[in-house]
């Protein structure tokens, strides 16, 4: 079967040489042992990098028979790129992975072996986080069980390394949402999948592309993209607020009639209202984020643009394997 790796880069110049030579060499041992065909490829994805990153690909493309590279019109987050690169690329079955060598590239093969065992979809789950920080361990913990408890259906520790045949590639081609979120997304797909356990690597060299604030959107991604789960909280709360409004209100009436403590007029006014006011601006809160994603939903926008691809003629036979997909059972 023809393999391609699905490779999302956005300023990876000090790895993705590095890179380049490991997944050459697993090509190599794969194709020798005939579990893939020697038309497998490795295809960059260049998320609107600032460095020498399109640069090197290009260079990559010339020098080595398996590289090919698509570059984006400009940044459109990393979610895209890896879309990006599985609605281009040709092949049986994709595998996509980080840049950084962080994810072990020794698991592939034992992806392939689940693939010709009558696999559609292959996880790569992380057994082992002990490279990352503190903070970025248990926050990525956190995050996980947050959404279980949101009723989410995704893979736990996994993020976005997989392998995923063709006719689960068309399958997803299917899903339109600008708001993507895969992770959460390809479980929805169905057919038969099983997971790989690896340990978690550092990273080859460079700073990690995804700081907290990358993180924090994304999980809030993840939450309002597949879950109502906050918005019935919110009626939840507003039925609390009733009950501790009423408490209140009893509190007050009865210190107002039965005592001479009350300062007059002051507790049945503050009170309410800082109580009432931030747990209404909380709610606004809630329900302005997904009126915001119907309203970008709703433009239905592109989700990225292709500015140029290098490698193997270019990816010239786009045509042929474009037909060779109508013939696959979804």
């Amino acid at each position: 079967m023809i393999l391609t790796i699905v490779v999302p880069c956005y300023n990876e110049e000090e790895v993705i040489v590095e890179a380049t030579h490991q997944f050459t060499l697993l090509l190599n041992r794969l194709i020798g042992s005939g579990k893939i065909s020697q038309q497998s490829s490795i295809a960059y994805v260049d998320d609107g990098s600032k460095d020498r990153t399109w640069d090197l690909i290009k260079g990559l493309s010339e020098s080595n028979k398996f590289v090919t590279g698509i570059k984006l019109s400009r940044n459109r987050g990393h979610q895209n790129a890896v879309l990006a690169g599985m609605m281009t690329v040709t092949g049986d079955a994709i595998i996509t992975i980080d840049a950084d060598l962080q994810d072990d590239i020794n698991v592939i093969e034992k992806m392939v072996d689940e693939y010709h065992h009558g696999m559609d979809i292959v996880y790569g789950v992380r057994t082992d986080r002990s490279t990352d920080t503190v903070f970025k361990r248990n926050t990525a913990q956190l995050y996980y069980k947050l959404l279980s408890m949101f009723g989410v259906d995704m893979i736990y520790n996994h993020a976005d390394f997989r392998l995923m045949s063709r006719r689960t590639i068309e399958s997803l081609r299917q899903y339109s949402e600008v708001n993507l979120y895969l992770r959460g997304i390809i479980p929805l797909i169905g057919f038969r999948s099983t997971c790989i356990e690896y340990s978690r690597k550092e990273r080859f060299a460079g700073s990690s592309k995804y700081p907290f604030k990358k993180m924090l959107k994304l999980a809030i991604e993840g939450v309002t993209s597949f879950s109502v789960v906050p918005l019935q909280m919110i009626t939840f709360i507003g039925f609390i607020v009733f009950i501790a409004s009423f408490g209140i209100l009893t509190w007050v009436l009865s210190v107002a009639l039965f005592t001479n403590q009350a300062v007059p007029g002051w507790a049945s006014t503050v009170l309410p209202i800082y109580f009432l006011g931030g747990i209404q601006i909380l709610c606004l809160g809630v329900m302005g984020s997904y009126l915001g994603k119907i309203y970008i939903e709703s433009k239905s926008r592109p989700r990225y643009f292709i500015e140029n691809k290098v490698g193997q003629n270019d990816f010239q036979d786009k045509d042929e394997q474009t037909s060779r997909n109508k013939n696959i059972t979804i």
